[in-house]
């Protein structure tokens, strides 16, 4: 039979990329790690890590194994969830992530509403870009997380659920040209993403997800943004475009507050759009304090796009 403990211990390396990253996580020794993993060969009769300079991968048994160690460790989790129902001590306990305009527009006065609800549920939140928060999530460290996709970001089809969770779609959040209300364009209502070709652009770190769509939009339209400055800060971002350094497409999440400086315009035909749900694992239903959270972010989300209370 397999052993968990070591289950875990793979599955903490997959995700990490190293022995020494996963030592660290789970407050072992690397040799510790080493010895498990290598036990775990053994017990399977199949090699499941490559070894290389740049870190540790995983071999095609050790990717089907971790996948099966993710639905077992989500239903280890279900169980004690029922169990704790089942005996009256229910896990007064939902761990939550999000990435941050979600954090600082949606989530507020769902996590308000809830904790007027269920008083006894110990809640805790985090921050963090979706890449970083759904390894978390894989890894049973989070309970529940609003995140953002983009349609056809890698398949050139729709935005799908990241795979080992479940997604429930909140709303669009459409990308906003924001320029300083003296720019020339800021007259107009829309504005032709080709007519940004020879501006200087401020945008987020190259690596964020959002900065990637903006360049994939840029290069449909036929031209390279030219940035001038990033930030991960959208606060930083409009003001530096209320200051006419740059311009800038940001989701209309990220303008709830928006600075004096800055006017903001659609695009013509239309505005880049992200996707933002509310995931949880897959394969387990959700616990129920997660359920509850998921209805609280449902009806902020109905709100927000101005829509009436559902029947």
């Amino acid at each position: 039979m397999l052993n968990l403990g070591r289950l875990q211990v793979l599955r903490a390396v997959v995700e990490r990329g190293s022995f020494s990253a996963a030592a660290d996580a789970l407050s072992y020794t690397q040799s510790a790690v080493s010895q498990s993993i290598a036990r775990l060969e053994t017990e399977t009769g199949a090699q499941l890590l490559v070894r290389g300079r740049r870190g540790v991968t995983p071999t095609p048994v050790g990717l089907t194994l971790v996948a099966h160690a993710e639905r077992i460790f989500a239903e280890v989790t279900a169980a004690q969830e029922a169990l704790a129902e089942a005996t009256g001590r229910r896990l007064a306990r939902l761990r939550v992530a999000s990435f941050a305009s979600g954090g600082a527009t949606l989530m507020p006065l769902a996590v308000a509403r809830f904790r007027r609800r269920h008083p006894d549920v110990s809640l805790t939140l985090v921050e963090g870009e979706p890449e970083e928060i759904v390894p978390r999530m894989r890894a049973g460290e989070l309970d529940l997380a609003l995140l953002f996709s983009f349609d056809g970001a890698s398949s050139g089809r729709g935005a799908r659920s990241p795979a080992g969770l479940r997604a429930v779609t909140l709303l669009d959040d459409p990308m906003q040209l924001i320029l300083p209300p003296d720019h020339p364009l800021a007259a107009r209502s829309r504005v032709d993403l080709r007519e940004l070709r020879t501006e200087p652009w401020v945008q987020t770190s190259v690596a964020s997800a959002c900065a990637r769509h903006v360049v994939r939009c840029c290069a449909a339209a036929g031209f390279s943004p030219d940035v001038a400055f990033e930030s991960d800060d959208y606060d930083t971002v409009q003001g530096l475009v209320a200051a006419g350094v740059g311009i800038a497409l940001v989701p209309r999440l990220a303008l709830a507050t928006a600075h004096p400086g800055i006017v903001a315009r659609p695009l013509h035909p239309a505005s880049p759009v992200r996707r933002v749900t509310v995931a949880t694992a897959s394969g387990v239903r959700p616990a129920p304090a997660a359920l509850a959270m998921i209805e609280e972010l449902t009806e902020v989300a109905r709100r927000h796009r101005g829509e009436p209370r559902a029947a």
